[in-house]
């Protein structure tokens, strides 16, 4: 390998040159094409972190991934950072985005699964910028591609590295990626705007530059102490711009932007009055997002001047702390930019990354350590096919599995991660390639459920499998179902009764209420509570014991309606509808019942709207008594993801509210959603209301509601 000649005098890229010359003499295949790729690159990298390790690392990669090979003996020469650095980024450099049709757009489901996927796998920054510098050369040097070629480049630029350089906080960069995707993509545009500028970038710059040094002069002679920031606008943002507000080019205002940054609130105003009497201002093109900020919090004067020569200049006036807050904090620019729905997780996580990023962050700097730890929630890895799967930590193939298909995973009997067999309780970590592979008939294993064993991490995995055997254990659990149901009532028990107390447990048929006691569902004990509570409800219909029943006697009933007047005669022979079961401070109406006296019923009750059609004279009008002291029976539902502790929290809610439990009812769907269906005693609405307030606060739960 010749040696190569570094233009700056830098350490990071004197470093760099050792490696180099380091390996030459065990180098058989490295190109003078080669070695120009990754001095590139490596000067990109030095450019924003001129960390030694970091740029001799991304130069050796470089090498490698250019066909570049050495002897292990080359390796025992290198410095282990260096080792190390270079290994993570080629496990990194496996992120590139699938080959897809030129034609395909991703999603912007895609696009942010791959960038969170980017950074997840990162425990260095300095990987990241490693990565996008590579990137930044592959555009320079595919000016000669085809057109095929540079369009599949520009696309994925900017579907995943100009948002992931716009995150890192690196603005340079993002720029030139943007317009070289714009050039590829959209050449006639790209140059329609480049001839309508009439000036080289060069120029440009010159001019923010003169414009910078003079707002200076003037904001110091006005007793500001600011700072003056500013370059022209890329092609590709010029463009954007037109196409959001539907501009000719002569209508943009903001072409060319400078930004004052000043310590208070009083100076960015006053700024704003230094700027305005010493250029002109556009009438119409002036935002005050101090006094009125943006939905996402952001906070700027945005105002636009005629500058020196004539032309139109967008200035931003804001204090350290707004800038710093739009930068890094929860109106980053990056999300006011994108769009879409915010992450605080992930925002947290990019401003520790682009912390991490500014020069001076060693290893000695306490945030260092924190790039180990920022992305160990989630694990992303890709399907064979090259999709992303967002995974929880130590998530396993089976819960790929399951993630990517229902059927996929019930028909899943082993797996491959990089092309290597693993046994399904294998962790998963960040980048992997997963394969199923799998039989031709659906056939889970009981064993996955056992949570000791390790084959599934996630809660609807679990659900799935167990919404299975449920399915298809359904005959076994009909048999013993009836079985014991006939154990508990009896054979004189008949196929009306079965349905009854299906319908007092919640069930809809007589079918299903066995099902639900021979998968464990529903309990013996819960059947024979609800018999008996049948049997007296039936007791209580019988005409003698109607004829036989008194106020006093039925005063502790809660099916009797103590305490209600009836057309101001006062206590009469009553009791509550089971259908709609009111409770004070409810409306009431009464419906006369032959044999049993009157029937108390929500005045909205459908049942009472439909008798009510029908014999509408049998309407009497009844009112609560004084009686406060009275409890009455209720049912509420609750829905919430399936999880260990549900049914304690509840009941310890109700405890809590002194309210017993009557009956309980609980049924688990496909999808893993419980639904369970309570009856208690409460002395009026407001009580009842503020339990269920309670219960809705728990984790999980998704409704609960009276029924």
């Amino acid at each position: 390998m010749e040696t190569v000649s570094f233009d700056s005098d830098e350490q990071a890229l004197g470093i760099a040159r050792e490696v180099l010359q380091s390996l030459a003499p065990v180098t058989t295949t490295a190109t003078p094409t080669a070695v120009t790729r990754a001095i590139a690159i490596a000067r990109v990298v030095a450019h924003f972190d001129p960390d030694p390790v970091a740029v001799a690392g991304t130069l050796l990669q470089s090498l490698k991934t250019s066909g570049t090979d050495w002897s292990e003996a080359a390796y025992d020469t290198l410095p282990s950072p260096v080792l190390a650095f270079t290994q993570a980024l080629a496990r990194l450099s496996r992120t590139d985005l699938p080959v897809r049709g030129i034609g395909h757009r991703y999603t912007a489901a895609q696009a942010e699964g791959l960038r969170r996927m980017l950074l997840a796998i990162v425990a260095d920054p300095r990987l990241v910028l490693a990565r996008v510098s590579e990137q930044l050369w592959r555009l320079r040097d595919a000016r000669i591609g085809t057109f095929d070629e540079k369009a599949q480049l520009g696309r994925e630029t900017l579907d995943l590295y100009a948002p992931l350089a716009n995150r890192l906080g690196l603005a340079s960069l993002k720029w030139e990626l943007e317009d070289f995707a714009f050039r590829y993509l959209e050449p006639i545009e790209y140059k329609r705007i480049a001839e309508a500028l009439a000036e080289k970038r060069v120029d440009r710059e010159r001019y923010i530059e003169e414009l910078k040094a003079s707002l200076e002069t003037d904001l110091r002679q006005a007793g500001l102490a600011a700072e003056v920031q500013g370059r022209p606008k890329h092609l590709y943002s010029i463009f954007r711009k037109m196409q959001k507000k539907n501009l000719r080019f002569d209508e943009l205002y903001d072409v060319r932007a400078v930004r004052i940054l000043v310590n208070t609130v009083a100076e960015c105003y006053a700024a704003l009055g230094a700027v305005h009497s010493q250029y002109p201002y556009l009438a119409g093109e002036f935002d005050d997002y101090i006094a009125t900020p943006k939905p996402n919090g952001y906070r700027s004067i945005h105002t636009a001047v005629i500058g020196p020569g004539g032309k139109t200049v967008e200035v931003q006036i804001r204090t350290r702390d707004m800038h710093e807050r739009a930068e890094l904090g929860v109106a980053a620019h990056w999300r006011y930019k994108e769009g879409g729905r915010r992450d605080t997780g992930l925002e947290r996580k990019v401003e520790d990354l682009r912390r991490l990023l500014q020069p001076g962050a060693t290893e000695d700097d306490p945030l260092a350590s924190v790039g180990r730890e920022l992305f160990r929630e989630r694990v992303y890895v890709f399907s064979p096919k090259g999709d992303v799967v967002e995974l929880t930590e130590g998530s396993t193939p089976l819960d790929f599995a399951y993630q990517v298909h229902t059927n996929l995973g019930h028909r899943c009997r082993g797996a491959k991660v990089d092309g290597r067999m693993v046994p399904l309780d294998h962790v998963l970590s960040n980048g992997v390639t997963v394969d199923i592979i799998t039989a031709k008939e659906s056939q889970p294993s009981r064993d996955w459920m056992v949570e000791s064993l390790g084959f599934l991490a996630t809660k609807s995995a679990k659900a799935k499998v167990r919404a299975w055997f449920r399915t298809h254990d359904r005959d076994e659990h009909l048999k013993a179902g009836r079985a014991m149901a006939d154990r508990e009532m009896g054979k004189r028990a008949t196929l009306a009764d079965y349905e009854a107390l299906g319908a007092m447990l919640g069930v809809e048929s007589a079918e299903d209420l066995f099902i639900a006691l021979g998968a464990g569902d529903l309990s013996a004990a819960q059947l024979t509570a609800a018999q008996a509570r049948r049997e007296k409800a039936l007791a209580l219909e019988a005409p003698e014991a109607a004829i036989a029943q008194s106020p006093a006697a039925g005063a502790n009933d809660p099916e009797s309606a103590a305490g209600i007047h009836v057309m101001g005669v006062g206590d009469l022979l009553s009791h509550y509808a089971r259908c709609c079961k009111p409770v004070p401070p409810e409306a009431i109406t009464g419906y006369v019942t032959l044999g049993r006296g009157v029937t108390i019923h929500r005045s909205g009750c459908s049942n009472l709207v439909r008798l009510a059609a029908q014999e509408p004279d049998r309407l009497v009008a009844v009112t609560w008594g004084a009686n406060r002291e009275q409890l009455y029976s209720v049912e509420f539902q609750v829905r919430a993801f399936d999880r260990r502790g549900l049914v304690r929290d509840i009941s310890a809610i109700l405890a809590d509210a002194k309210l017993s439990i009557q009956h309980m009812t609980s049924t688990i769907s496909r999808d893993g959603i419980a639904l369970m269906r309570v009856g208690t005693r409460v002395s009026d609405l407001d009580g009842l209301e503020q339990t269920l307030a309670r219960i809705r606060g728990l984790p999980d739960v998704i409704l609960a509601q009276r029924r």
